[in-house]
């Protein structure tokens, strides 16, 4: 057989294989979001991560100054962007990060503290695919300059006192229904009509 028959066959079997892997893959998970990820998904998604960022980009310092003024804004902006997935703590205990697949991180913990401040940058910049990270650019350097807060927000995480999870938690968005309960309340404590929920029962 000569050598372009037999690297061609080579090629066609591993791509067939890749085929067959992914078409188990999806039949026995099913592609369901609520199971953890496995040991190997996990290592395997980790590796891929560290080979998609670009070396010169993991290497960047963070050029952002820390200050107790830009950790209060910081972390108002924390509050509003990303504390609904990974908590006002950062541990990832939220309704949505549980839904996630994988589940929104830990991010006190070793594997995203032991990310370069370039590393970290570059997912809140970029996303990360077939996860739940958006990809927070704008494009514009005041939209850079607040990423790189976020990167001292996550480093302050571990260290985040409970006046801080609570300015957190009281700056996180409301949801439609808590906002709506809250105006049904209002409503009702200052005379008016008992509220809906009140009447249906839910």
């Amino acid at each position: 057989m000569r050598p372009a028959v037999a690297a061609a066959g080579g090629s066609v079997l591993t791509l067939v294989l890749v085929v067959c892997a992914g078409a188990g893959y999806v039949v026995t998970t099913g592609l369901r979001a609520a199971p953890q990820p496995s040991a190997v998904e996990a290592a395997l998604a980790r590796r891929v991560r560290g080979l998609a960022v670009p070396r010169a980009d993991g290497r960047r310092v963070n050029p952002v100054s820390l200050s107790p003024d830009l950790l209060a804004e910081g972390l108002a902006h924390y509050a509003d962007h990303c504390a609904s997935c990974h908590a006002a703590d950062g541990s990832g205990r939220t309704e949505l990060g549980a839904g996630l697949f994988p589940k929104a991180p830990d991010m006190r913990q070793a594997a995203t503290q032991e990310l370069s401040d370039g590393e970290l940058f570059y997912v809140i910049e970029h996303g990360i695919r077939f996860t739940g990270m958006p990809a927070w650019s704008t494009g514009t350097p005041e939209g850079a300059t607040q990423s790189w807060q976020l990167v001292h927000i996550i480093r302050h995480l571990p260290r985040l006192t409970p006046d801080e999870r609570a300015r957190v938690e009281q700056s996180m968005p409301r949801s439609a229904d808590a906002a709506r309960q809250e105006i049904e309340e209002e409503t009702f404590l200052n005379g008016g009509e008992t509220p809906p929920s009140a009447h249906t029962g839910h």
